[in-house]
């Protein structure tokens, strides 16, 4: 199970009613952070979840709507006397920008790991899910990026006695370790099914509608994805700034056939994102305004 919770819907300032971008998941006992706008911090504090797991933190980019809120949480996390290391992924120039913000923050009690992006596209296999980053189009260098859980074949208990396989190196084949023993090699494939499906997440904001996003998008069970504008007559504007509409967001989840999409990173502008939903509806259905806080749990299928 992912569990999976936007911290902060809103792009360019906080409001009082909405916090900047974050997205936080959480799988296997570890969490992940996309994302570090201002707030985000209290975000976490509201939701009930906790600093402590964070052991991964993406940016797409680096303006200040989607990073600003880095130096305290790293603050936060020092006075925790954290000691485990903190992964940090992010387009290039990513150390550089976190050393000018950890001015405030010099000192801290745990390292940190900097893995900038390279080229259009890279994926990063770490705490039993592969993230990958994808190159999007906005005014300065940004990232989409897409997390999935693979999910192994069904256990043969059957095959498993065909082959004569001892019941006590079960466990580890079905976990999908490769088993050396007096009796023999065993390997996973000997006793599991066809690989079943697994979880997909993907998460875009501040881009203009790309080929990497209708590329990668595809099999998603949530599709989150960037809606600046809900006003039609703001198209011109989106084109301009390199942002996207709601009608364009649908449009690509409709195309990718997402099971669900939200929509998120509103104009300070837009106060109800809703009002504009139906119309977004008859474009993609299971469409869905986003706002702090909201979550879900994407289950594997039975």
């Amino acid at each position: 199970m992912l569990d999976v919770c936007l911290l902060g819907s809103g792009g360019m300032m906080p409001l009082p009613y909405r916090y900047l971008t974050a997205l936080m998941t959480r799988f296997n006992g570890s969490s992940l952070l996309i994302d570090c706008g201002e707030g985000t911090q209290v975000a976490v504090k509201e939701k009930g979840w906790s600093f402590k797991p964070i052991d991964v933190i993406c940016f797409t980019h680096y303006h200040g709507d989607h990073i600003s809120g880095l130096p305290g949480l790293l603050l936060t996390m020092g006075n925790a006397d954290r000691s485990e290391p903190l992964t940090l992924i992010g387009p290039k120039g990513l150390e550089r920008v976190v050393t000018a913000l950890r001015v405030i923050a010099p000192e801290l009690p745990f390292p940190i790991v900097y893995r900038e992006i390279e080229g259009a596209e890279q994926t990063f296999e770490m705490n039993g899910y592969r993230l990958k980053a994808f190159r999007v189009n906005h005014n300065v260098l940004c990232y989409g990026y897409t997390l999935e859980i693979d999910r192994a074949g069904k256990f043969d208990a059957q095959k498993a006695k065909e082959r004569n396989i001892p019941l006590k190196y079960w466990s580890r084949l079905q976990s999908g370790e490769e088993v050396k023993a007096e009796e023999g090699v065993f390997t996973p494939d000997m006793v599991l099914g066809p690989p079943r499906k697994g979880l997909k997440l993907t998460y875009t904001t501040d881009t203009r509608p790309t080929d990497s996003i209708r590329k990668n998008v595809p099999g998603s069970d949530l599709f989150i994805c960037e809606g600046m504008y809900g006003e039609k007559d703001k198209a011109a504007k989106a084109k301009e700034y390199k942002h996207m509409t709601f009608y364009e967001a649908a449009e690509l989840a409709k195309e990718a056939q997402v099971k669900e999409m939200w929509l998120t990173h509103y104009s300070p502008s837009l106060t109800r994102p809703e009002q504009y939903m139906g119309e977004v509806r008859k474009i993609f259905p299971q469409a869905k305004a986003g706002k702090d806080g909201m979550s879900a749990e994407l289950k594997f299928e039975d």
